[in-house]
C-alpha cells in the first residue's frame, strides 16, 4: 500500500513482569503487530499518520510527523488492562513531500477497510489534517448513518484557504457532507474565542456547530454532551493535544494559554468511550521537538491509555 509502512518491532518495549505473576503484563506484551496491512474481524486498529505538512502550510511549528512512533514508545510500557489486548498495531501512513492529500486519502482508504472489518480505529497523528482524512474513512464506511464528529480542541478548524491545512479539516468534512446531501454534525468543546477570529465564530454559527468554550467548560460539558450523544449513531472522537494547558501539554504547536486541564478533559473522554457509540478515536498536534522530559508524551500516551480501556 503506497505512504504505509509497518511499525518497527523494536519500538514496542518496556520492563518484563512476568516472573511476578502471569498477569502482570503491559501494553507491548500484549498488543499485536500487523506485518502487512491485512485488517480482522475486531480489534482497536492503533494507526499513526506521520505528517506535519498541514502544520506547515498553516505557518505553525513543524515537528508532529514524528509523533506516531514516540506516543507508540510511551504507551508501551503502561500496564495492559481490560480492553487493551484488543489493540492491533496496523502501521503508520507517511507524508512523502509534500504529498499530504494522497497521504490522507491512502489513510482515509484505511480507516475505512478497517471499519469495514469491524474494527474500530485509534490514530497517532500528525498535525490535525489527520481529522480530514481519518473523518472522511469513517464518513464512507457508514454512508447512511449519523457519524458525530466530537473535537476537544482549542481551536474550530475551519479555515478557508486555497490548500488543506491542518486548520481546514472541519471544513474539508462540512463540504464532503455537503455534496453527499448529509448532515454534517460537528460539536467542538474547550474551543477558544481568543484563539478564534469573529470570521471563524460567524462560520461555525452558519454550520450549527455545537460549541463549548473554555471559560464554561466545566459547567456546560457533560450536559451538552449527552444531547450530542443522542443525535449519533456513531461518534468520532478528535483530540488536539493543545486543548489542554501549556503547563500540562508544552509539546504543541500552539500551547494554550488557558486550556482544558487533563482531569476536567477526562469525563467527557469516559463518557463518549462508554456510550457505546465511539466508532473511531485519534490524538493529533503532539510535537516532539518541543516536549519536556518526556511530559507530553506520557501524558498523550496516557490519554490514549484511557480511550483504550474505557471503550464499550
Amino acid at each position: 500500500m503506497n505512504f504505509w509502512r509497518p511499525t518497527p518491532s523494536e519500538i514496542w518495549q518496556g520492563r518484563d513482569d512476568r516472573a511476578e505473576a502471569s498477569n502482570a503484563l503491559r501494553i507491548f506484551q500484549t498488543l499485536r503487530q500487523a506485518e502487512h496491512f491485512i485488517p480482522v474481524s475486531s480489534g482497536i486498529a492503533l494507526l499513526g499518520f506521520a505528517s506535519d505538512e498541514g502544520v506547515k502550510r498553516n505557518h505553525g511549528r513543524p515537528g508532529a510527523a514524528h509523533a506516531p512512533d514516540v506516543l507508540r514508545k510511551a504507551l508501551a510500557n503502561m500496564a495492559s488492562h481490560h480492553g487493551h489486548d484488543r489493540l492491533v498495531d496496523m502501521g503508520t501512513f507517511t507524508v512523502e513531500a509534500d504529498q499530504l492529500e494522497p497521504a490522507q486519502q491512502a489513510l482515509s482508504d484505511g480507516v475505512k477497510s478497517c471499519q469495514h472489518a469491524g474494527m474500530r480505529t485509534l490514530v497517532f497523528g500528525g498535525g490535525h489534517e489527520t481529522a480530514w482524512a481519518h473523518g472522511r474513512g469513517v464518513l464512507d464506511a457508514f454512508p447512511d448513518e449519523r457519524v458525530v464528529i466530537i473535537n476537544l480542541d482549542a481551536h474550530l478548524d475551519l479555515r478557508k484557504v486555497e490548500r488543506a491545512t491542518s486548520g481546514t479539516p472541519f471544513r474539508q468534512l462540512a463540504q464532503y457532507c455537503e455534496a453527499q446531501q448529509r448532515e454534517f454534525q460537528y460539536a467542538c468543546f474547550g474551543v477558544s474565542r481568543a484563539a478564534n477570529t469573529q470570521a471563524l465564530w460567524d462560520e461555525a454559527v452558519r454550520l450549527n456547530v455545537t460549541l463549548v468554550d473554555d471559560l464554561h467548560f466545566r459547567r456546560d460539558a457533560l450536559s451538552t454532551l449527552d444531547a450530542v450523544l443522542a443525535q449519533a449513531d456513531r461518534v468520532y472522537l478528535t483530540l488536539d493535544l493543545d486543548v489542554l494547558p501549556a503547563g500540562e501539554m508544552p509539546a504543541v504547536s500552539a500551547p494554550a494559554a488557558l486550556g482544558i486541564p487533563a482531569m476536567d478533559l477526562m469525563p467527557v473522554i469516559e463518557q463518549i468511550c462508554r456510550s457505546g457509540k465511539l466508532q473511531a478515536a485519534d490524538l493529533v498536534e503532539f510535537n516532539p521537538s518541543y516536549d519536556r522530559d518526556g511530559q507530553g508524551a506520557r501524558l498523550a500516551a496516557r490519554l490514549a491509555w484511557q480511550i483504550a480501556h474505557w471503550w464499550a
